[in-house]
């Protein structure tokens, strides 16, 4: 194993009061990457009518992807374990922009389907170790903020990568705007070398103490917090076009614009939550908790007056990602001596939350209520994140924490 823990310590005293350039860089790779996320639900049709398969059968592709991302990151993180953190980098980057590649040089719909299960796998595996060595990167009083920022290429590619790929793909045929992904993913994974020192961790990597460390029950409380406030938010936002449309009564025109206010938000709610998680992780979770709370009752009870609706879409995507950074920063205090897998499982508890939508929407729909049922079960949703914050905080109470993420 190979380590340079006096570049290491260099870099983080000299960037006490700020975040190095290497935590900018991984947010760009995971925009990179997570681009391609969001840009297949722009392209389905294309898909769809070029493949010759049902629009289902495309929707797939996405369901594809998700599951790669909750099974793939728990195993990764074990067998990458030993490895440098950025090798294990530069090597996920490099599966997934070899996976998009092959996807995109074959005409077959089964081979486009396992290579957006690997293409999950790898962004899952890049996921959790950039989180991991972006608090390496920093002091210990600003943890969440530097995985916040991280986090903010995801919110970056959900307002500006999907759609920008999917115009690219417009003009180009299907697969341009995933060329480009490509391109920018072998650019992020070039670039890793040189920002980031060859660094693990400070203690020797271990996988017994990693597999111990994810069975403290409140890991878990904390997980439980992230499935429930990203399953309360993203309800909302993946039924927002059928509402404004349905409901509202905006014209369709207007949808694509309400939807990127939510975008807005998220990065506003990022660097909100950034800066005062490492302080006051409860009170940003509680806020945004509530946040979700308050933006999903009133817009089930404002629903037809536009004037009303567009603002909260806004302040719905500040409450939903305000809390991000602090559940980062809660997994890295609970796990401070084993960080790895419990970074990893916090991304697949991430995307399992969003797996949990169109079960809990579709049980609704499917009894014959109306489109503002959806909103309703993220104001419940909500309603049971704050339980779970308020017992992670009682049980942290009761318990002495070992100590901060080590750097």
């Amino acid at each position: 194993m190979s380590a340079e823990p006096e570049q290491a310590t260099q870099q983080i005293q000299a960037t006490r009061g700020g975040l190095p350039f290497g935590v900018y860089l991984l947010a760009f790779c995971l925009f990179a990457m997570g681009s391609a996320e969001f840009l297949v639900a722009g392209v389905l049709p294309a898909i769809a009518d070029d493949l010759h398969i049902t629009l289902s059968s495309a929707g797939a592709l996405i369901s594809a992807f998700a599951i790669g991302v909750v099974i793939g990151g728990p195993p990764l993180a074990i067998l990458t374990l030993h490895w440098p953190r950025r090798t294990t980098l530069i090597a996920t980057q490099a599966v997934f922009a070899v996976s998009v590649a092959v996807g995109l040089l074959t005409d077959s719909y089964t081979v486009l389907i396992v290579t957006r299960f690997l293409c999950g796998l790898a962004y899952a595996g890049f996921f959790a170790v950039s989180t991991v060595t972006a608090i390496s990167l920093v002091t210990p009083d600003r943890t969440a903020r530097a995985s916040g920022v991280v986090v903010s290429g995801l919110s970056r590619a959900m307002t500006a990568g999907g759609p920008a790929g999917a115009l690219i793909s417009h003009f180009t045929g299907w697969r341009g705007g995933f060329w480009v992904v490509v391109v920018l993913t072998v650019l992020g994974a070039l670039s890793v070398p040189f920002p980031l020192p060859v660094t693990s961790t400070s203690a020797e990597p271990s996988v017994r103490r990693e597999l111990s460390t994810i069975g403290r029950p409140q890991l878990w409380i904390v997980y439980a917090v992230t499935i429930l406030s990203t399953a309360a938010y993203m309800i909302s936002f993946n039924y927002l076009a059928a509402f404004l449309t349905g409901v509202t009564g905006i014209r369709e025109v207007w949808v694509p614009v309400i939807l990127a206010l939510f975008g807005v938000g998220a990065f506003i709610g990022l660097s909100i939550g950034g800066r005062i998680a490492d302080r006051r992780p409860w009170q940003a979770l509680m806020a945004g908790a509530v946040g979700i709370l308050v933006c999903s009752v009133l817009l089930a009870l404002l629903a037809q007056y536009a004037l009303a609706v567009v603002p909260l879409v806004l302040f719905l995507g500040v409450a939903g990602f305000v809390l991000n950074p602090a559940i980062y920063g809660r997994v890295f205090t609970v796990a401070w001596d084993a960080p790895t897998l419990a970074g990893a499982t916090s991304t697949s508890a991430f995307q399992f939350g969003i797996g949990l939508v169109p079960a809990l929407a579709g049980t609704a729909l499917g009894t014959g209520a109306g489109i503002t049922s959806v909103i309703w079960i993220g104001a419940g949703l909500a309603v049971v994140t704050m339980s779970a914050i308020l017992l992670d905080r009682a049980m942290t109470r009761r318990s002495v924490q070992p100590g901060p993420a080590p750097a």
